[in-house]
């Protein structure tokens, strides 16, 4: 059946894009992950609303030309932590970017980024995928309990959506969190007012602000990048859509990648990367084919240029448990795969270990502490098999 179903899925995306329900949908997904650090930051950070939504917008319609999937654009995650709490000027954001960019351009250019790839064993990268998934859970929990009976509401409605495949179920959820948030007087999330900035060259930063982006931003940007947004995006891509998603590859998701930001942080954009949780979030929902990354890109177009920052201001009425329950729900999408229950049971320490590092601290220490699991798992089983040729 699994197989059936796998094959229906490839037939549709050699059709052209779809622009259905399920799929305008299947594009409201990953809001969970994209509103709550695309808004924190322009609230929290002051930065200029209309580039950062047409960074946005420009790259997810761009992506959906060129990977015809729904294959998703998110924020950086650790650029968006660091921005969030801690004082950094925009020059030196956008030198971040232009640096990032520059690395993943160059990884993907020479092929080295398939290589890396290629490297990580299956148990160490089901453990990355099983610690991503929990800590997105986390942040989803975290933003349910801003309103825990709406958070709690939606997540039970999402869960009887998604019984029915022909359903709208992430759009139907936020439509009546946004009714629920004005009926109910919930706060909105906070935005600056600062709408009509249109984007601009960033002015060029001083050797000091270089050095800030490249150690603050950078250096942890990259771990993240490599692991959740590159590898893994790759392989969950391939689980979900099989051979339609054979050029859904590490080194073209690392051109990708490295091109928006080259072309896009110098106006003004925050860095951005793709998410192998939104990919999972997409697919939960209903995306299937291009259409739902070029419906979210025209949708963010619309907000951007909307006069007055009337678009922005309805994206800020959508309440935080909403969002939240959208990525509760797309967790445990990503967390829980087919990678868990093939693996031989000497895995299972290594993943334990890889996911519980990466929830405690990052995909790239989990890579790390999964790496020295992996290395003992082997030592540890060609001495058994030593022993029981004896």
């Amino acid at each position: 059946m699994l197989r059936n179903r796998r094959e229906g899925d490839d037939q549709i995306q050699y059709e052209r894009f779809r622009f259905d329900l399920r799929e305008a949908s299947g594009a409201l997904g990953d809001l969970g992950t994209l509103l709550p650090l695309m808004l924190g930051t322009i609230a929290v950070v002051g930065m200029a609303p209309t580039p950062v939504l047409l960074g946005f917008a420009i790259s997810y319609i761009a992506t959906a030309f060129w990977y015809r999937l729904p294959i998703p654009v998110q924020p950086m995650k650790a650029v968006a932590a660091v921005l969030l709490t801690a004082e950094m000027t925009p020059a030196s954001l956008a030198a971040s970017g232009v640096m990032i960019g520059a690395v993943l351009l160059i990884l993907g250019g020479t092929g080295w980024i398939d290589r890396l790839g290629q490297l990580v064993p299956q148990s160490l990268l089901a453990g990355l995928q099983l610690g991503l998934g929990v800590a997105l859970a986390l942040v989803g929990l975290d933003l349910v309990g801003t309103a825990p009976v709406l958070g709690v509401t939606l997540v039970a409605l999402l869960a009887v959506l998604l019984r029915f495949p022909w359903l709208p179920a992430a759009a139907i959820a936020v439509v009546c969190a946004m009714f629920s948030g004005w009926a109910f007087d919930l706060e909105p999330l906070p935005v600056a007012d600062a709408a009509g900035v249109m984007p601009a060259l960033v002015g060029l930063p001083s050797w000091q602000e270089v050095e800030q982006g490249f150690a603050v931003f950078v250096l942890p940007q990259l771990a993240l990048t490599l692991t959740n947004a590159i590898i893994l995006t790759a392989l969950i891509a391939g689980d979900y859509f099989g051979a339609a998603a054979r050029h859904v590859t590490p080194r073209r998701l690392s051109i990708s990648s490295g091109l928006g930001n080259l072309l896009l942080a110098p106006f003004g954009a925050l860095p951005m990367c793709h998410g192998a949780g939104g990919v999972a979030a997409h697919h939960r929902f209903g995306a299937r084919t291009g259409g739902a990354p070029l419906m979210l890109g025209a949708a963010l177009l619309l907000v951007a240029l909307a006069p007055g920052g009337a678009g922005l201001a309805l994206l800020a009425e959508i309440p935080a448990a909403g969002l939240g329950a959208l990525l509760l729900i797309a967790s445990c999408e990503l967390a829980v795969s087919r990678r868990l229950f093939d693996c031989k049971p000497s895995c299972y320490p290594v993943i334990g270990a890889t996911a519980l590092a990466t929830v405690l601290a990052d995909p790239f220490i989990g890579l790390v502490a999964g790496t020295i699991g992996e290395v003992g798992r082997m030592a540890l089983v060609r001495a058994l098999r030593r022993m029981s040729s004896r």
